[in-house]
C-alpha cells in the first residue's frame, strides 16, 4: 500500500451511474445492481430484491458522502463523540436516506419509469430490531441531531439478532412472535471478516486449540468443536474480542487476592458504596418515597 494513497475527491468525482442524483443516473444504478450484484432478471426478481437493489442504489450515494467525511475527519483529526448505547432504534434505513440526500422525488420518477412502486419496496424493508423501547429511538435522535449538526460521532451497540417480538391475537389471546428481522439480510451493513480477534492474540489462540484438541474431553475432539466453531464464526456475545480484558482483569483481582489487607479494604468499600444498587436499599426506599409506607419487623424465631 501507498504511502500516500491519493484521496477519494481525487479518485471518483462524485458523478455518473454511480453516485448521480439525477433521475437517470438513478435508474442505471439500479438496474446495474439488479443485475450484477444480485444476478435477476426483472421477470424473475422478488419484491425483496428489488428492494435491495434499490437499497444498494441508496447505499453507494450514502458511502459516498460517508467516505469523504472519514478522510475529512481523518486529516483534521477533531474530538469525537463516542454515543454508546444499549439499543438503537433508526427506523427504517431506505426512507430516511432518500429523505436525507434530498433524492425521494428522483428516486420515485426512475421507479416510475422502470415500472415499480417506492412505497411498495419501502414496505418491504424490514425495521431493524436493535432496541425495543423509548430510549433506542431517543439515542438514534440524538445521532441524527449530530450529523446534521456536522459534529463527529460514533454510535457503538449492539447487534440484536431478533429485535423487537411481533405480537398477534390467536384464539383472543397475545401472543409474542420472534422478530426475525435479519432472515433476508441487511444491504446497510458491511461486514469485515478479516477483523479476526482469534489470530491477533497468541495466548488465546493457544487457549481454543487446546480446547479443540479434545485435551479436556478425554481425547474426543468432538464434545467441544460446537463450542470452538461457535465462538470463532459467530460469537454472539464477542468473548474474543474481550478477552485480553478478561484475563487482565483477572490477573489484577489475584494480585489483589495476595494482599488480604488491600482485598479486605476493597470488599468493605463495595459494600458500602453499593447503596441504592442494593435491591434490599432499592425496594425500601421506593416503598418511603412512592408508597410512603414504612417496613413492618417480622421477629425470626
Amino acid at each position: 500500500m501507498s504511502d500516500n494513497p491519493l484521496k477519494s475527491t481525487q479518485l471518483s468525482s462524485g458523478h455518473g451511474v454511480r453516485t448521480g442524483l439525477n433521475v437517470e443516473d438513478i435508474k442505471e444504478s439500479f438496474l446495474d445492481n439488479l443485475f450484477y450484484a444480485l444476478n435477476r432478471a426483472p421477470a424473475l426478481a422478488t419484491k425483496n430484491d428489488l428492494y435491495t437493489a434499490l437499497a444498494m442504489t441508496v447505499r453507494d450515494r450514502v458511502f459516498h458522502s460517508s467516505v469523504r467525511t472519514i478522510e475529512t475527519y481523518g486529516e483534521h483529526k477533531p474530538r469525537v463523540v463516542a454515543y454508546l448505547s444499549a439499543e438503537f432504534l433508526p427506523g427504517p434505513h431506505l426512507s430516511n436516506n432518500l429523505l436525507s440526500l434530498g433524492i425521494t422525488a428522483q428516486t420515485r420518477q426512475a421507479l416510475s419509469e422502470l415500472g415499480y412502486d417506492l412505497d411498495e419496496l419501502l414496505g418491504q424493508e424490514e425495521e431493524p430490531g436493535l432496541g425495543n423501547g423509548g430510549l433506542g429511538r431517543l439515542a438514534s435522535c440524538f445521532l441524527d441531531s449530530l450529523a446534521s449538526l456536522e459534529i463527529a460521532a460514533i454510535g457503538y451497540g449492539i447487534r440484536y439478532e431478533f429485535g423487537i417480538f411481533d405480537q398477534a391475537i390467536q384464539d383472543g389471546w397475545q401472543t409474542e412472535i420472534t422478530d426475525k428481522w435479519l432472515r433476508l439480510g441487511n444491504p446497510w451493513e458491511i461486514c469485515r471478516p478479516e477483523i479476526v480477534y482469534y489470530k491477533q492474540n497468541p495466548t488465546l489462540c493457544e487457549v481454543l486449540d487446546y480446547i479443540a484438541s479434545g485435551a479436556l474431553a478425554g481425547g474426543d475432539a468432538k464434545l467441544f468443536q460446537p463450542l470452538v466453531e461457535n465462538l470463532l464464526r459467530d460469537d454472539p456475545f464477542l468473548l474474543l474480542a474481550d478477552y485480553a480484558a478478561y484475563v487482565d482483569c483477572q490477573n489484577q483481582v489475584s494480585a489483589l487476592w495476595c494482599d488480604p489487607a488491600a482485598w479486605t479494604r476493597k470488599a468493605i468499600l463495595n459494600v458500602a458504596r453499593m447503596g441504592k444498587f442494593s435491591s434490599d436499599r432499592s425496594i425500601r426506599d421506593y416503598c418511603e418515597r412512592v408508597w410512603n409506607v414504612t417496613p413492618s419487623p417480622v421477629k425470626v424465631e
